[in-house]
């Protein structure tokens, strides 16, 4: 029969070393876990999304050339740490906080950029942050290896786009490119080649005769970032719920201990 809800113990945790052990190892360092390869791709990943975030003011071409080589290695880095047996929790970390941080840093621009919907990137940023860093955080707290580590009858949405690499590399280089060509279109006013001012909707006609390439892509990419976004949303649910499941399956354990 199985164990009642209240009862059932978390995972013990993933790690059995103390801090100050930790410490010391890191200090010591048996096996220099900051030289792995996939994490050297990781401070590169870093200094060139620092190069975008200094060009981004003034030269689109050097930041957008910067910024997207930053995001493709995002692709590379787990597929290095793999092959070579170099995985590890700190360039885990590493590379979802370069992640957030790079995104943010151009969700930042364009709130500048585009004025009237600074509200709505301060809310992307908001909820970039907030689902990962609680996602983060439930899945130590319940014991997983991973914060990647999902199963269907978690949340099936989550289990597809963390278990599928082309679903997950294609969700995130779409929500990256709608950023990015908002941030191009900024920059030029070159216009498709292509006359569509004959679509009589109300607005679109107008709209697409004057369509420039980067709006052009941000119009086929919108629908992967608003994609996203809800996956973040759904993350950020499945992430809170877990985390009080885990308080009341432990308020439940202290419960019983108290009336042994």
């Amino acid at each position: 029969m199985p164990e009642p809800v209240a009862h059932r113990r978390r995972p013990e945790s993933i790690s059995h070393v103390g801090a100050k052990e930790a410490v010391d190892l890191a200090t010591a360092q048996p096996e220099n876990v900051f030289l792995f390869a996939p994490n050297l791709i990781g401070y590169t990943r870093v200094i060139l999304a620092a190069v975008s975030l200094h060009f981004m003011s003034y030269h689109p071409v050097a930041c957008t050339i910067t910024y997207s080589i930053s995001c493709l290695l995002d692709a590379v880095d787990g597929q290095v740490a793999r092959a070579r047996g170099e995985t590890s929790k700190f360039g885990a970390v590493l590379d979802m906080v370069t992640d957030r941080c790079t995104t943010s840093c151009l969700l930042c621009y364009l709130a500048i950029a585009y004025p009237t919907w600074a509200i709505l990137f301060q809310f992307l940023i908001a909820l970039d942050f907030s689902s990962h860093y609680m996602h983060m955080y439930s899945s130590l707290a319940t014991g997983s290896a991973s914060h990647k580590k999902v199963t269907s009858d978690v949340s099936r949405i989550l289990w597809l786009y963390y278990n599928d690499a082309r679903t997950l590399f294609l969700v995130c280089a779409g929500n990256e490119l709608f950023f990015v060509a908002l941030y191009i279109a900024k920059w030029t006013t070159a216009p498709v080649p292509v006359d569509l001012s004959w679509i009589s909707l109300p607005y679109v006609g107008h709209f697409l005769a004057n369509l420039t390439y980067a709006e052009a892509v941000a119009c086929l990419t919108g629908p992967v970032c608003l994609l996203k976004n809800i996956i973040n949303v759904v993350q950020l649910w499945k992430a809170s719920k877990i985390l009080v499941g885990v308080d009341l399956a432990e308020r439940a354990e202290a419960r019983r201990t108290r009336a042994l």
